[in-house]
């Protein structure tokens, strides 16, 4: 690949408060990063970019790629054939990169088609985000995604279902810690597995050097989770017998802190219609304060593909997920590229404008360290230091 010099930017590297006026040049080679510094050291030939800023590609740490949003009902959602559910997932990848999200983490289906997906775009046959993917959950027999064929009885047979996600080249596992909303017969409240088994699924996917992202709405599970030492809390809803966002629990919070875990609250697009209402936004911004007290660390994710949640809607989540969790701008910015990345195991590889990292990057005509309603606008998007093709 072709040496790429850029000039004349506004970069901002993914970790630090502000951006740096004396570091306005790249060199790209081989996809990655090779030189980030001042423009005096580069040739003059190099292409100025006009004061545009740049910041790393985004990533979207709670995806279903399987799941088409309008639909409302889970059971429909595998009824067409593999290659029209394919042929779906590669426009909603598509979408997703050209929106400026050069990497996302899959949680979930139920016939590894978002493996293959991953695998097209890592041949170079697809356009689409750098995928980390689960394959099937593991769940509870009739528990919350029992129908996407990772359902287990006991400790046995949830690590039988792990080895067959192994199997199938999976990227990290996934459990299903607590129920959910989209499955019938299945509450958010409930626990699906005890702290022992999920510990022995967090040992099995650690011997095969994976992590586990854990789905878990109830208190109850969250402490389960946290405890069985799980690196990333999907949700984190404190759902009690008081309903949503009621239990909040200090000493389960403390057992997520004491664990190293990474709560990653898929804090959506449509939350913004809470925002000036009260009530919900007020239950979820209190909850939000008290976590980020106790020493939190958040990531930005969506949950896309469940109802009216659309793939490529990660840019304009952020500014929502910043009103609720009352991020900064860097803050919730870092939760989307550096800190995102290092909680699903990227960390070495993407999030970052430095020196050896994957050239994944946006370029936007305003400042979205000021106003991160810019990021649904981005000039140019590259993902491995190749242009991406904008839509619109």
């Amino acid at each position: 690949m072709a040496k790429t010099t850029l000039k004349n930017l506004n970069i901002w590297n993914g970790s630090a408060e502000s951006i740096d006026s004396g570091i306005d040049a790249v060199v790209i080679e081989d996809g990655r990063f090779t030189f980030v510094g001042s423009s005096e050291e580069v040739d003059k030939d190099a292409r100025d970019m006009g004061g545009l800023t740049m910041i790393p590609g985004l990533i979207d740490a709670h995806v279903h790629l399987c799941l088409n949003p309008d639909l409302k009902d889970p059971l429909a959602q595998d009824k067409p054939a593999a290659e029209q559910l394919l042929d779906e997932m590669a426009v909603r990848a598509k979408e997703m990169l050209s929106a400026g999200i050069t990497t996302a983490r899959d949680l979930g289906g139920g016939q590894w088609l978002e493996l293959e997906i991953r695998d097209r775009i890592n041949r170079g046959e697809l356009v689409g985000p750098r995928l980390v993917c689960s394959g099937q959950p593991i769940t509870s027999i009739n528990g919350h995604c029992h129908f996407w064929g990772g359902a287990a009885e006991d400790e046995a047979t949830a690590l039988q279902v792990l080895e067959r996600q192994v199997a199938h080249g999976a990227d990290l596992i996934k459990v299903m810690a607590t129920g959910g909303n989209i499955t019938a017969g299945s509450r958010p409240v409930d626990s699906q597995f005890d702290q022992q088994t999920l510990t022995a699924i967090v040992a099995a996917a650690t011997q095969n050097g994976l992590r586990v992202a854990a789905h878990c709405h109830g208190t109850d599970g969250i402490g389960n989770a946290a405890r069985a030492g799980v690196t990333t809390i999907e949700h984190c809803s404190w759902v009690g017998d008081q309903g949503w966002g009621k239990n909040y629990d200090a000493d389960v919070m403390a057992a997520i802190i004491a664990a190293g875990v990474w709560i990653s609250p898929t804090v959506n697009a449509g939350w913004k219609r809470y925002i000036g209402t009260g009530g919900f936004e007020t239950l979820m911004m209190e909850n939000y304060v008290r976590m980020r007290a106790a020493g939190a660390k958040l990531i930005a994710s969506t949950d896309a593909g469940i109802p009216n949640v659309k793939h490529h809607h990660l840019p304009i989540a952020i500014p929502v997920f910043a009103h609720f969790a009352a991020l900064s701008p860097a803050e919730a910015l870092r939760a989307a590229t550096s800190d995102c990345a290092q909680a699903i195991g990227l960390g070495e590889v993407t999030g970052k404008i430095e020196n050896g990292f994957s050239a994944d990057f946006l370029l936007f005509e305003q400042d979205p360290l000021t106003d991160l309603q810019v990021l649904a606008n981005p000039a140019e998007v590259y993902k491995s230091g190749v242009p991406v093709g904008l839509s619109g």
